[in-house]
Protein backbone atom coordinates (compact mmCIF):
# COMPACT_ATOMS: atom_id res chain seq x y z
CA UNK A 1 0.00 0.00 0.00
CA UNK A 2 1.41 3.41 -1.01
CA UNK A 3 2.13 5.71 1.93
CA UNK A 4 0.00 8.86 1.54
CA UNK A 5 1.47 10.94 4.36
CA UNK A 6 4.85 12.22 5.55
CA UNK A 7 5.95 10.31 8.71
CA UNK A 8 6.70 12.40 11.79
CA UNK A 9 10.41 11.64 11.59
CA UNK A 10 10.58 13.06 8.04
CA UNK A 11 8.85 16.38 8.70
CA UNK A 12 10.87 19.59 8.46
CA UNK A 13 12.34 20.84 11.75
CA UNK A 14 9.98 23.89 12.00
CA UNK A 15 6.96 21.57 11.79
CA UNK A 16 8.47 19.30 14.45
CA UNK A 17 9.05 22.31 16.70
CA UNK A 18 5.44 23.43 16.15
CA UNK A 19 4.05 19.97 16.98
CA UNK A 20 6.36 19.57 19.97
CA UNK A 21 5.46 22.99 21.36
CA UNK A 22 1.76 22.16 21.18
CA UNK A 23 2.21 18.68 22.73
CA UNK A 24 4.34 20.01 25.60
CA UNK A 25 1.91 22.87 26.31
CA UNK A 26 -1.05 20.48 26.36
CA UNK A 27 0.86 18.05 28.60
CA UNK A 28 1.56 20.83 31.14
CA UNK A 29 -2.10 21.85 30.93
CA UNK A 30 -3.16 18.23 31.55
CA UNK A 31 -0.87 18.12 34.58
CA UNK A 32 -2.38 21.28 36.09
CA UNK A 33 -5.87 19.93 35.36
CA UNK A 34 -5.02 16.88 37.50
CA UNK A 35 -3.78 19.16 40.30
CA UNK A 36 -6.98 21.21 40.05
CA UNK A 37 -9.04 18.02 40.40
CA UNK A 38 -6.95 17.07 43.43
CA UNK A 39 -7.71 20.37 45.20
CA UNK A 40 -11.42 20.49 44.29
CA UNK A 41 -12.97 17.02 44.02
CA UNK A 42 -10.03 15.56 45.95
CA UNK A 43 -10.95 17.54 49.07
CA UNK A 44 -14.66 16.66 49.06
CA UNK A 45 -14.24 14.19 51.95
CA UNK A 46 -11.93 16.55 53.85
CA UNK A 47 -8.78 14.57 53.03
CA UNK A 48 -6.21 15.38 50.37
CA UNK A 49 -6.17 12.74 47.67
CA UNK A 50 -8.80 11.58 45.21
CA UNK A 51 -10.96 8.65 46.36
CA UNK A 52 -14.30 7.12 45.42
CA UNK A 53 -15.87 8.99 48.35
CA UNK A 54 -14.65 12.28 46.86
CA UNK A 55 -16.35 11.46 43.56
CA UNK A 56 -19.57 10.39 45.28
CA UNK A 57 -19.65 13.54 47.43
CA UNK A 58 -18.94 15.76 44.40
CA UNK A 59 -21.72 14.41 42.16
CA UNK A 60 -24.19 12.51 44.36
CA UNK A 61 -23.53 14.55 47.49
CA UNK A 62 -22.93 13.73 51.13
CA UNK A 63 -26.52 13.11 52.17
CA UNK A 64 -25.49 12.85 55.83
CA UNK A 65 -24.64 16.57 56.07
CA UNK A 66 -25.21 20.01 54.58
CA UNK A 67 -23.36 21.68 51.73
CA UNK A 68 -21.82 24.24 54.10
CA UNK A 69 -20.58 21.58 56.55
CA UNK A 70 -19.08 19.58 53.72
CA UNK A 71 -17.14 22.61 52.48
CA UNK A 72 -16.01 23.60 56.00
CA UNK A 73 -14.63 20.09 56.54
CA UNK A 74 -13.26 19.86 53.01
CA UNK A 75 -11.89 22.38 50.53
CA UNK A 76 -12.60 25.44 52.78
CA UNK A 77 -11.15 23.89 55.92
CA UNK A 78 -7.98 25.99 55.91
CA UNK A 79 -9.90 29.29 55.72
CA UNK A 80 -11.19 29.26 59.31
CA UNK A 81 -10.07 27.94 62.68
CA UNK A 82 -11.56 24.80 64.21
CA UNK A 83 -13.50 26.90 66.76
CA UNK A 84 -14.95 29.17 64.07
CA UNK A 85 -15.96 26.24 61.90
CA UNK A 86 -17.61 24.56 64.88
CA UNK A 87 -19.65 27.70 65.65
CA UNK A 88 -20.88 27.92 62.06
CA UNK A 89 -21.80 24.23 61.95
CA UNK A 90 -23.55 24.49 65.31
CA UNK A 91 -25.68 27.35 63.96
CA UNK A 92 -26.51 25.26 60.88
CA UNK A 93 -27.51 22.24 62.99
CA UNK A 94 -29.68 24.43 65.17
CA UNK A 95 -31.75 25.31 62.12
CA UNK A 96 -29.76 28.19 60.59
CA UNK A 97 -32.15 30.70 62.14
CA UNK A 98 -31.80 34.19 60.63
CA UNK A 99 -32.79 35.71 63.99
CA UNK A 100 -29.72 34.24 65.75
CA UNK A 101 -27.37 34.78 62.80
CA UNK A 102 -25.78 37.92 64.23
CA UNK A 103 -26.16 37.25 67.98
CA UNK A 104 -24.51 33.82 67.69
CA UNK A 105 -21.37 35.41 66.24
CA UNK A 106 -21.70 33.52 62.95
CA UNK A 107 -22.21 36.73 60.93
CA UNK A 108 -18.89 38.12 62.18
CA UNK A 109 -17.06 34.90 61.23
CA UNK A 110 -18.66 34.82 57.78
CA UNK A 111 -17.83 38.48 57.18
CA UNK A 112 -14.20 38.01 58.21
CA UNK A 113 -13.50 34.61 56.67
CA UNK A 114 -15.87 34.13 53.74
CA UNK A 115 -17.19 37.38 52.27
CA UNK A 116 -13.77 38.33 50.89
CA UNK A 117 -14.45 35.74 48.17
CA UNK A 118 -18.19 35.08 48.46
CA UNK A 119 -19.52 38.54 47.59
CA UNK A 120 -21.67 40.25 44.95
CA UNK A 121 -18.74 40.65 42.56
CA UNK A 122 -17.76 36.95 42.81
CA UNK A 123 -19.86 35.90 39.85
CA UNK A 124 -20.67 32.17 39.92
CA UNK A 125 -20.11 31.43 43.65
CA UNK A 126 -22.77 32.27 46.29
CA UNK A 127 -22.86 35.78 47.83
CA UNK A 128 -22.55 35.16 51.61
CA UNK A 129 -23.05 38.83 52.42
CA UNK A 130 -26.76 38.01 51.98
CA UNK A 131 -27.94 35.67 54.76
CA UNK A 132 -30.76 34.33 52.59
CA UNK A 133 -28.20 33.14 50.04
CA UNK A 134 -26.13 31.63 52.87
CA UNK A 135 -29.20 29.67 54.00
CA UNK A 136 -29.37 27.93 50.61
CA UNK A 137 -26.12 26.06 51.42
CA UNK A 138 -27.34 24.99 54.88
CA UNK A 139 -29.60 22.37 53.31
CA UNK A 140 -28.74 18.70 52.70
CA UNK A 141 -25.75 18.29 50.40
CA UNK A 142 -27.02 16.68 47.19
CA UNK A 143 -23.84 17.19 45.20
CA UNK A 144 -23.66 18.87 41.82
CA UNK A 145 -26.91 20.32 40.50
CA UNK A 146 -28.30 19.27 37.12
CA UNK A 147 -27.78 22.85 35.92
CA UNK A 148 -24.08 22.80 36.85
CA UNK A 149 -23.64 19.35 35.26
CA UNK A 150 -25.19 20.65 32.04
CA UNK A 151 -22.84 23.65 31.99
CA UNK A 152 -19.68 21.67 32.77
CA UNK A 153 -20.62 18.83 30.38
CA UNK A 154 -20.85 20.99 27.29
CA UNK A 155 -17.67 22.90 28.20
CA UNK A 156 -15.73 19.64 28.61
CA UNK A 157 -17.14 18.10 25.44
CA UNK A 158 -16.17 21.10 23.32
CA UNK A 159 -12.80 21.84 24.97
CA UNK A 160 -11.38 18.35 25.41
CA UNK A 161 -12.58 17.26 21.96
CA UNK A 162 -10.46 20.03 20.41
CA UNK A 163 -7.42 19.03 22.48
CA UNK A 164 -7.62 15.40 21.38
CA UNK A 165 -8.35 16.38 17.78
CA UNK A 166 -4.99 18.16 17.45
CA UNK A 167 -3.11 15.49 19.43
CA UNK A 168 -4.74 12.88 17.18
CA UNK A 169 -3.79 14.76 14.00
CA UNK A 170 -0.13 14.86 15.07
CA UNK A 171 -0.20 11.19 16.13
CA UNK A 172 -1.81 10.18 12.79
CA UNK A 173 1.58 10.90 11.13
CA UNK A 174 3.24 8.27 13.35
CA UNK A 175 4.85 5.36 11.56
CA UNK A 176 5.66 2.83 14.28
CA UNK A 177 2.11 1.69 15.28
CA UNK A 178 0.03 -0.25 12.74
CA UNK A 179 -2.92 1.49 11.11
CA UNK A 180 -5.26 -0.60 13.26
CA UNK A 181 -3.66 0.47 16.54
CA UNK A 182 -3.46 4.09 15.40
CA UNK A 183 -7.22 4.11 14.77
CA UNK A 184 -7.87 2.58 18.21
CA UNK A 185 -5.57 5.08 19.99
CA UNK A 186 -7.11 8.07 18.20
CA UNK A 187 -10.68 6.94 18.85
CA UNK A 188 -10.19 5.89 22.49
CA UNK A 189 -10.16 9.35 24.12
CA UNK A 190 -13.44 10.33 22.46
CA UNK A 191 -15.12 7.12 23.64
CA UNK A 192 -13.79 7.62 27.18
CA UNK A 193 -14.76 11.32 27.11
CA UNK A 194 -18.39 10.40 26.41
CA UNK A 195 -18.28 7.72 29.12
CA UNK A 196 -16.75 10.25 31.52
CA UNK A 197 -19.50 12.83 30.96
CA UNK A 198 -22.21 10.15 31.16
CA UNK A 199 -20.72 8.79 34.39
CA UNK A 200 -21.14 12.21 36.09
CA UNK A 201 -24.87 12.10 35.42
CA UNK A 202 -25.17 8.46 36.44
CA UNK A 203 -23.27 9.11 39.70
CA UNK A 204 -25.61 12.02 40.40
CA UNK A 205 -28.46 9.50 40.22
CA UNK A 206 -26.71 6.65 42.09
CA UNK A 207 -23.28 6.55 43.83
CA UNK A 208 -22.41 3.08 42.51
CA UNK A 209 -21.44 4.66 39.17
CA UNK A 210 -18.54 6.57 40.77
CA UNK A 211 -16.12 3.82 39.71
CA UNK A 212 -17.08 4.62 36.10
CA UNK A 213 -15.71 8.16 36.55
CA UNK A 214 -12.33 6.72 37.58
CA UNK A 215 -12.32 4.20 34.70
CA UNK A 216 -13.12 6.87 32.08
CA UNK A 217 -10.55 9.31 33.45
CA UNK A 218 -7.83 6.64 33.43
CA UNK A 219 -8.76 5.66 29.87
CA UNK A 220 -8.37 9.23 28.61
CA UNK A 221 -5.07 9.60 30.47
CA UNK A 222 -3.60 6.37 29.06
CA UNK A 223 -4.61 7.19 25.47
CA UNK A 224 -3.20 10.73 25.81
CA UNK A 225 0.14 9.48 27.20
CA UNK A 226 0.43 6.82 24.49
CA UNK A 227 -0.13 9.25 21.60
CA UNK A 228 2.05 11.93 23.23
CA UNK A 229 5.00 9.59 23.86
CA UNK A 230 4.92 7.96 20.41
CA UNK A 231 4.71 11.36 18.68
CA UNK A 232 7.65 12.85 20.62
CA UNK A 233 9.79 9.72 20.20
CA UNK A 234 9.21 9.53 16.45
CA UNK A 235 9.94 13.22 15.87
CA UNK A 236 13.20 13.43 17.83
CA UNK A 237 14.43 9.93 18.79
CA UNK A 238 13.41 7.67 15.90
CA UNK A 239 16.85 6.10 15.17
CA UNK A 240 17.54 5.48 18.88
CA UNK A 241 14.15 3.92 19.68
CA UNK A 242 12.71 2.44 16.49
CA UNK A 243 15.83 1.31 14.59
CA UNK A 244 17.85 -1.79 15.51
CA UNK A 245 21.46 -0.51 15.74
CA UNK A 246 22.96 -3.92 14.98
CA UNK A 247 21.07 -4.56 11.73
CA UNK A 248 19.94 -1.05 10.83
CA UNK A 249 16.43 -2.41 10.23
CA UNK A 250 13.28 -1.04 11.90
CA UNK A 251 12.36 -2.77 15.14
CA UNK A 252 9.20 -4.83 15.33
CA UNK A 253 6.06 -2.79 15.76
CA UNK A 254 4.67 -2.68 19.30
CA UNK A 255 1.49 -4.50 18.29
CA UNK A 256 3.54 -7.33 16.77
CA UNK A 257 5.67 -7.67 19.91
CA UNK A 258 2.55 -7.78 22.13
CA UNK A 259 0.88 -10.42 19.97
CA UNK A 260 4.05 -12.54 19.94
CA UNK A 261 4.05 -12.44 23.75
CA UNK A 262 0.38 -13.39 23.77
CA UNK A 263 0.75 -16.12 21.14
CA UNK A 264 0.56 -18.91 23.77
CA UNK A 265 -2.88 -17.54 24.68
CA UNK A 266 -4.09 -17.63 21.08
CA UNK A 267 -2.82 -14.30 19.71
CA UNK A 268 -2.48 -14.15 15.90
CA UNK A 269 -0.56 -11.37 14.12
CA UNK A 270 -2.72 -11.87 11.01
CA UNK A 271 -6.05 -11.58 12.83
CA UNK A 272 -7.93 -8.38 13.67
CA UNK A 273 -7.65 -6.65 17.04
CA UNK A 274 -11.19 -7.62 18.12
CA UNK A 275 -10.64 -11.22 17.07
CA UNK A 276 -7.47 -11.36 19.17
CA UNK A 277 -9.22 -9.79 22.17
CA UNK A 278 -12.02 -12.36 21.92
CA UNK A 279 -9.66 -15.32 21.43
CA UNK A 280 -7.29 -14.32 24.24
CA UNK A 281 -10.18 -13.50 26.61
CA UNK A 282 -11.71 -16.91 25.92
CA UNK A 283 -8.39 -18.62 26.64
CA UNK A 284 -7.80 -16.63 29.84
CA UNK A 285 -11.36 -17.32 31.01
CA UNK A 286 -10.91 -21.04 30.40
CA UNK A 287 -7.65 -21.06 32.41
CA UNK A 288 -9.19 -19.09 35.29
CA UNK A 289 -12.29 -21.33 35.29
CA UNK A 290 -10.09 -24.44 35.38
CA UNK A 291 -8.07 -23.06 38.33
CA UNK A 292 -11.29 -22.13 40.17
CA UNK A 293 -13.02 -25.49 39.62
CA UNK A 294 -10.04 -27.78 40.17
CA UNK A 295 -8.02 -25.89 42.79
CA UNK A 296 -9.63 -22.91 44.56
CA UNK A 297 -13.16 -24.26 45.00
CA UNK A 298 -12.06 -27.62 46.50
CA UNK A 299 -9.65 -25.74 48.80
CA UNK A 300 -12.42 -23.39 50.05
CA UNK A 301 -14.83 -26.31 50.54
CA UNK A 302 -12.18 -28.22 52.48
CA UNK A 303 -11.56 -25.23 54.81
CA UNK A 304 -15.30 -24.73 55.38
CA UNK A 305 -15.79 -28.43 56.17
CA UNK A 306 -12.95 -28.35 58.73
CA UNK A 307 -14.45 -25.28 60.45
CA UNK A 308 -17.90 -26.84 60.59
Amino acid sequence: MTQKYIPLKDHETPIKVLFTGYLCSVAVGYFFALIQILFTHGMADGKLGLSLDDIVYSYYGNRSGTVLEKKLNGSMKQNASEKERFEIMQWVRDGADVKTYESSGVKKIIDERCVMCHNKEAGTIPDFSDVEVLKTVTTEDQGATFASLTRVSHIHLFGISFIFMFVGIIFSFAQSPTMQYKCIAIGMPYAFLLVDILSWWLTKIHPMFAILVVFAGMGMGVSFMFMWAISILEMWFYPQVFINKASGEPRKQLSTVILEKLAPLGGDTNASFLTNVFTISKTVFAVVADIWINSLLPFIKDKLNKKS
